[in-house]
């Protein structure tokens, strides 16, 4: 236990303080947001969370360390067993009490204030990727990497409905042996200049050079035996383990690896659907010329959230905006399906092309913060 009597001092009085604002609520948490400027205007935001007694303070900009106060004289770190350094707080809380009552005051001026001044590079927004790619001239652009012909050809594949139809991906039987033949294909349309591949090598011999090492067993099962394949596949066959990624053709991150997966279909236990899945941008090339080639074989095969395909290729998807404190990992998971966001940068990234972009950027809302009524008097 930390006992700081300065900085318990100015939570106890802080708590007292926030309780009398509006919250939001998550679950059973109480969430009050606090945008707000130190003394040197530079603005943090402030993220207040109560669960069963405890608030937790987190200072969203990322200057500070997080931690739990359980009223009226503890304070702990949230996350571990070690103690967070908190010399940073007095100051961060003084500022943001200073803020609450600007916010009494006139909260409608103080959020108006907000509006105006909290700096771009701390806002989340969304702005067409188009825009970018015309303003920025070392943009990565998909369909250049891929080319611009195999482009309009998987935009004629799409459009024609070729996904439409689950026909095209189904096979009936299906063996060990006949994935691997798959995986050949795909590693040999998808290799890079760094990459030589030995043609006369099988898609056995490759899959053990490329994958992910943990196969679940795949690699024990009789290359031609269907039954085998087919038990291997509803957990029923004893090569399988638990825990493996049997489908990860080319090794990555757990966002940045590609999948080849074949599955049962939804609700039968028979056929089985063979599906590429390599959505993060640097395997995007990869994953399509996987398909092209896979699909030129006449094989069946689909590919993960198609119908995102045809908007990537084309630019008529969003850039997310993330804020400065924000990393990169995941953040496109940020925001909704609808806002078509697969990839992130930050509005400093922007260069000088920012009064160019700034005007098509839509920034999320920031949040309100308000007194409630019985707190300011009012019945």
């Amino acid at each position: 236990m930390i006992t700081d009597n300065k900085l318990l001092q100015l939570l106890s009085l802080f708590v007292d303080e926030i309780e009398t604002f509006h919250y939001s609520l998550n679950g059973l948490d109480l969430v009050w947001d606090v945008l707000f400027p130190t003394s040197n205007e530079r603005w943090h935001f402030l993220r207040i969370v109560k669960y069963q007694g405890t608030y937790y303070f987190c200072d969203m900009t990322g200057d500070a360390d997080n931690f739990g106060y359980r009223a009226p004289d503890e304070i702990s770190s949230p996350n571990s067993h070690t103690f967070p350094v908190l010399d940073q707080w007095p100051e961060l809380i003084t500022a943001a009490q200073r803020w609450l009552k600007e916010v009494r005051k006139n909260w409608i001026a103080a959020n108006k204030r907000v509006q105006l001044e909290y700096p771009l590079e701390l806002r989340e927004g969304t702005v067409p990727l188009s825009l970018v790619e015309a303003s920025l001239p070392d943009f990565f652009r998909l369909d250049e990497a891929f080319g611009l012909e195999r482009t309009k050809r998987m935009v004629e594949i799409i459009e024609e409905g070729y996904f439409m139809k689950s026909t095209h991906a189904k096979v009936e039987t299906f063996s060990a042996n006949r994935f691997f033949e798959y995986c050949k294909i795909a590693y040999i349309a998808a290799q890079d200049a760094d990459e030589h591949l030995d043609p006369t090598l099988s898609g056995r011999d490759l899959y053990r050079m490329f994958a992910d090492g943990r196969d679940d067993g795949l690699l024990q099962l009789e290359g031609d035996s269907e039954d085998e394949f087919a038990a291997w596949i509803d957990h029923e066959h004893p090569a399988r383990s638990t825990g493996g990624h049997p489908w990860e053709i080319k090794r990555g991150g757990n966002t940045t690896h590609i999948n080849l997966a074949v599955f049962r279909p939804p609700y039968s236990m028979n056929g089985y659907i063979i599906q590429l899945d390599g959505e993060s941008f640097i395997r995007m090339v990869e994953t399509l010329k996987m398909f092209l080639a896979i699909y030129d074989e006449g094989l069946p095969i689909t590919i993960a959230n198609h119908e995102s395909i045809r908007t990537r290729l084309l630019a008529q998807d969003n850039i997310g905006i993330i804020p400065s404190y924000v990393w990169y990992h995941r953040a496109n998971q940020r925001f909704r399906k609808d806002q078509k966001v697969f990839e992130v940068l930050h509005y400093k990234e922007l260069g000088r092309y920012k009064r160019r972009i700034t005007p098509f950027i839509t920034w999320n809302p920031l949040p309100i913060l308000r007194p409630m009524e019985n707190s300011m008097g009012v019945d």
